[in-house]
C-alpha cells in the first residue's frame, strides 16, 4: 500500500463488468483498478464472461460467475433477479462489504438493479439514445421507463458531458448523476509504447473494433478519395472484419489498408503515426484519443454527439458521415499532421479519476443521511 493511501487496509472496491475483451469500458475497469488499488484499496474485478484479450495486473484480484449458466432462464427479471442473489452472496462471501461496486455496461447495469448491496454505482460508457437506437424502436416509451426504473436505483456517472446530456434528455435527472471523464495512465502508455518498433514506417492509424459505431466503411469510403499518400492501418477485430475485407477489395485499397487485428498493445503503433484518425457516429469518451495525445501524436475525429470535442480543438473534428469532409481533412492530415496536435489533459491522469469517483462515492452516501 502507498503511505498516504486514502484507504484502510480492509477496505474493497469492486468492478463489474461482462468481460475483459479488448474495448473501451474494459480498459477504464482495468486502470481505475490500478488507481484504486494505488490509493490503499483492495480491488475485485467481476466479470460474467471468461473472455480476457488484455495483460491483467497482479494487483486485483479477478472473479468470475458463468452468466451462461442462466442463460435458460427467461431474459429479464427472473434471470437478473436471480443472478443478482448470487452476486450478493458471492461478494458478500468471497470480499465482504465493498466500499464501492462499479457497474459497468447493460448485463452489469441490469444485475446491480436487483441486486441488495449498498454503494453501488452505475458508470455509463455510451449515449442510450444512440447506443438502443431510440430513433427506431418500436415502442421506445416502454424501453425509456425500463431505462428509468434501472438507473434510478443508484447513482449514475456518465463518462462525458454528452453522455450526461443525452441521459438527461432521454431518461431524465432521476438520481444523482455527475459526469467523470474516464483516466488515461500516460506513464504506462508511455512505457508500452517503447515496447517494439513497428514494421511500418510514416502511416495512418485507426485503434477500434469493427462493430457499427466504429463506420470503419465511412473511414475507407473517405480514404478512398484522398491521395493516399500514407498507408491506413486498422487496429481492431470483431464481427463486421468480413466486411471491411471485402469493401478494401471493392475500393481497390488491399495495398494501401492493412489489418493488423486486435493488439494487446496498441501504444507503438499509436506513437509512431503520422496521425491517428476516429469516424465513429456515436462515442461515450473515447480514450484512444487521449492517449494518442499523451503520446504526442495528433488526432482527427468526427465530431461525435459525446466525446471528442470535449477532448480535441475545434481544427481537429470533421462532420459525422461526410465522406467527402472527412476525405478532406485526412489530406490535410497527411500533408502536415502537426497542425492537429493537442494538449493532454493532465485532469485525466488515474489518481485524479479515482479520487472523484470516492468525492462523489462519498457525497451520495451523506445524502442518505
Amino acid at each position: 500500500m502507498l503511505a498516504n493511501a486514502t484507504a484502510n487496509s480492509n477496505e474493497s472496491i469492486v468492478l463489474s463488468i461482462n468481460s475483459l475483451q479488448g474495448a473501451g469500458a474494459e480498459k477504464f475497469v482495468l486502470t481505475i483498478g490500478e488507481a484504486f488499488y494505488k490509493l490503499g484499496f483492495d480491488v475485485h474485478v467481476l466479470r460474467f464472461d471468461p473472455k480476457v484479450e488484455y495483460i491483467l495486473s497482479d494487483n486485483l484480484t479477478y472473479h468470475f460467475i458463468n452468466y451462461q449458466q442462466y442463460r435458460w432462464l427467461p431474459k429479464g427479471k427472473l434471470r437478473y433477479s436471480i443472478l443478482a442473489k448470487k452476486v450478493d452472496s458471492y461478494i458478500k462471501k468471497n470480499i465482504g462489504t465493498p466500499t464501492l461496486i462499479l457497474s459497468n455496461l447493460e448485463r452489469s447495469d441490469n444485475i446491480f438493479y436487483y441486486s441488495c448491496l449498498a454503494n453501488v454505482m452505475y458508470v455509463i460508457h455510451s449515449t442510450l439514445s444512440l447506443y438502443y437506437d431510440f430513433a427506431n424502436v418500436e415502442n421506445v416509451g416502454a424501453l425509456k421507463l425500463r431505462l428509468k426504473n434501472i438507473y434510478s436505483k443508484h447513482p449514475c456517472v456518465c463518462v462525458s458531458e454528452g453522455v450526461k446530456e443525452d441521459f438527461i434528455n432521454h431518461i431524465g435527472k432521476i438520481a444523482s448523476i455527475t459526469t467523470i471523464h474516464n483516466p488515461v495512465d500516460r506513464d504506462s502508455i508511455q512505457l508500452l509504447s517503447e515496447a517494439f518498433v513497428p514494421e511500418f514506417e510514416n502511416y495512418i492509424v485507426h485503434i477500434g473494433s469493427f462493430k457499427k459505431a466504429k463506420r470503419h466503411d465511412v473511414l475507407l469510403k473517405a480514404y478512398a478519395k484522398t491521395e493516399q499518400t500514407l498507408p491506413l492501418l486498422l487496429l481492431g477485430q470483431g464481427k463486421l472484419k468480413n466486411d471491411i475485407e471485402q469493401l478494401i477489395l471493392e475500393l481497390g485499397l488491399q495495398e494501401k489498408v492493412f489489418l493488423l487485428g486486435f493488439c494487446e498493445n496498441p501504444y507503438p503503433y499509436l506513437k509512431r503515426a503520422q496521425f491517428k484518425t476516429l469516424t465513429s457516429d456515436r462515442e461515450g469518451f473515447p480514450m484512444v484519443i487521449e492517449e494518442a495525445l499523451a503520446l504526442g501524436t495528433p488526432v482527427i475525429s468526427t465530431d461525435c454527439q459525446s466525446g471528442p470535442r470535449e477532448m480535441l480543438p475545434e481544427n481537429n473534428l470533421m462532420i459525422i458521415n461526410d465522406i467527402d469532409s472527412i476525405a478532406n481533412k485526412l489530406n490535410q492530415a497527411m500533408i502536415t499532421p502537426l497542425q492537429f496536435k493537442a494538449e493532454f489533459n493532465e485532469a485525466l491522469l488515474p489518481h485524479n479519476i479515482a479520487k472523484k469517483y470516492l468525492d462523489f462515492n462519498k457525497k451520495c452516501c451523506e445524502k442518505k443521511f
